[in-house]
């Protein structure tokens, strides 16, 4: 794995020492500082995601988000094992176990830009349902992939299930789930857990490639297939059709078609402002 090198920008609200948020030209990237424990999450850094994402949402300038581990040898590990005691003892009394996590992945899955997971090793638990709520995945090859929920008695979160189904069918899931088995790359691609998988050393370069496409693009126009494709697959947040139309209305009536109408007969490329 290639060594991770934190990206220039500035620290956006919400930011702790192992969860920084970086506004980094036209990327926000969110990356999960925790190495020496494989970027495990702590109830600290599922609640300050939100925080972060929203921040990236309010800036004008950030027109993708980009979610890592630092460290090359995991994208995340999963929830922070040694706070489970104290957390299983919390559940007990307000039911609050896996609340934190559920607002996270939430947040991630419902962000107005559009979001992309760099993967560099293990991608296990809750690391794989953070992966699978961002809308795009591309993973170094020799990463892993895992639901290990079975093999800890953990009974593992519904809104995770969901996304898993949703991605790679009930058969699949039931595979994954049921066996708790750690797979690779080859199985990830093949079943659709990521869309690509790369040479380790490349995956930066690739993520930097494609991030560049995306934000080349019309910020309004990105958007408003975003909540079409999450409409149309069911994946809304709260499945207002309404949304859509305006989304796609204000596409269309937008300074940006003018300038991509502009640029497509002058033989040059747009430049879009999102408005």
């Amino acid at each position: 794995m290639s060594e991770w090198v934190m990206p220039e920008g500035r620290r956006v609200e919400g930011s702790l020492d192992k969860l920084v948020g970086i506004a980094d030209g036209g990327a926000g990237w969110l990356v999960f500082n925790n190495p020496d424990r494989r970027n495990a999450v702590s109830k600290e850094m599922w609640e300050a995601i939100p925080v972060i994402l929203q921040a990236f949402e309010d800036d004008p300038d950030v027109k993708i988000v980009i979610l890592t581990g630092a460290g090359g040898k995991a994208f995340v590990s999963g929830a922070d094992i040694s706070e489970f005691e104290a957390r299983l003892e919390k559940a007990s009394n307000d039911g609050a176990f896996r609340k934190d996590a559920e607002l996270a992945y939430e947040a991630i899955a419902n962000c107005r830009l559009p979001t992309l997971a760099m993967i560099q090793g293990a991608c296990v638990g809750g690391g794989m349902a953070t992966a699978l709520c961002c809308d795009l995945r591309i993973a170094s090859e020799g990463s892993k992939f895992g639901i290990p929920a079975a093999k800890l008695g953990i009974g593992y979160p519904y809104g995770g299930v969901e996304m898993l189904v949703a991605i790679v069918g009930p058969a699949r899931a039931k595979q994954i789930l049921y066996t708790a088995s750690i797979f690779g790359t080859d199985e990830a691609l093949a079943w659709g857990v990521i869309h690509e998988a790369v040479p380790a050393g490349q995956v930066e370069a690739r993520v930097a490639e494609l991030a560049a496409t995306i934000t080349a693009n019309a910020p309004l126009s990105v958007s408003a297939a975003k909540l079409s494709v999450n409409h149309a697959a069911g994946k809304a947040a709260d499945m207002d059709f309404g949304r859509v139309e305006a989304a796609i209305a204000k596409a269309t009536s937008s300074e940006d078609l003018v300038e991509g109408h502009r640029a497509f007969l002058e033989k040059r490329r747009a430049v879009f402002k999102g408005r």
